[in-house]
């Protein structure tokens, strides 16, 4: 790790306990969960992780701009522009599709932090980049353009190294875990997690609940990150096929719609832990653990984990859907 660019954003490691009253109130398994939604940058998330590389590189290249791309609540946008203000860095998010009547979420935060925003309608957000990053250059600054998600081997190293956190932690509780259930949609964090994984050889499996793709559109993105990542990292092992898991019976109305299994996990958890979730990503994904559960995919005396990859900030914008 120590020999990758990378600048500190973060408080790491972020810390691991059990959820006790949910395990119990779903009969077990033994229910632990992962808190990057602590992860200190903005209101926390899976996305410090991978800028910390992410922010290097492009402090490497001479970059003066990073440009990014994401849904109007993205979590990725709002960690951008934050790390873009620690970095003195311009930010210029090109969110999709146009503006709502009121900033909210993490649409105000990325205002907020100092973020210009350019609303891309119904055209591609890559096509919008690039006419950011020709403007930046005719302005005589750098363009750097992240990715969406952050989801490059850049990005997904970073959860290579998130593993071999988990892991360690795991020894200190003396527990295996049969699964890490995490939120999946553009793919760097669970590929990168099946990345480590395969380099430890652990037990463990990564289940991915699927945000938004079919899993086996997903599954070949996921496969190839995780190889990329392996190669970018300079280790000799490869991720099977097989190694890589999608749950997609959890995708409801689509992306960031709200049904009865996300406003059902969420205030589960809420109510039992005192935690809080996100309807887009995490809330989707306790969902998909919690059905999981009820589905006996487990026995009762498994631990699993929950890694919780942040999304407060959105919360906030979907008040009306969930109460």
């Amino acid at each position: 790790m120590n020999d990758l660019p990378r600048v500190s954003l973060g408080h790491w490691p972020t810390p691991v306990h059990e959820l006790a009253r949910l395990s119990r109130a779903f009969g077990g398994p033994r229910v632990f969960i992962k808190r990057d939604d602590l992860s200190g940058l903005a209101l926390g998330g899976n996305k410090t992780r991978k800028l910390e590389f992410l922010m290097a590189d492009a402090i490497s290249r001479n970059a003066t701009t990073v440009i990014t791309t994401g849904a109007i609540q993205s979590n990725h946008a709002c960690q951008t522009a934050a790390a873009a203000a620690r970095c003195g860095l311009r930010c210029i998010l090109a969110l999709a599709p146009g503006a709502p009547e009121r900033a909210q979420g993490n649409l105000f935060l990325d205002r907020l932090f100092g973020a210009q925003i350019r609303w891309t309608g119904d055209r591609d957000p890559a096509q919008v980049m690039e006419e950011l990053c020709a403007e930046e250059r005719s302005a005589g600054r750098v363009p750097y353009v992240i990715p969406y998600g952050g989801s490059n081997a850049v990005g997904a190293a970073a959860y290579f190294y998130a593993m071999r956190e988990f892991a360690r932690q795991a020894r200190e509780l003396d527990l295996e875990f049969a699964d890490v259930v995490v939120a999946s949609s553009s793919g760097g964090t669970q590929a990168g997690l099946i990345a480590g994984a395969a380099s430890l050889h652990l037990n463990t499996n990564v289940q991915g609940i699927a945000i938004s793709d079919p899993a086996p559109v997903l599954a070949e993105r996921l496969h190839t990150l995780a190889n990329l990542t392996l190669q970018h990292l300079n280790i000799r092992a490869e991720v099977p096929p097989d190694a890589v898991l999608v749950n997609d019976a959890y995708l409801g109305a689509g992306y960031a719609r709200v049904g009865s299994a996300e406003r059902e996990a969420i205030e589960t958890l809420a109510r039992l832990e005192g935690l809080v979730v996100d309807p887009v990503y995490t809330g989707r994904a306790l969902a998909g653990l919690i059905g999981m559960v009820k589905e006996r995919h487990w026995k009762a005396s498994d631990s699993v984990l929950f890694w919780h990859t942040g999304g407060t900030g959105a919360l906030f914008a979907y008040t009306e859907e969930l109460l």
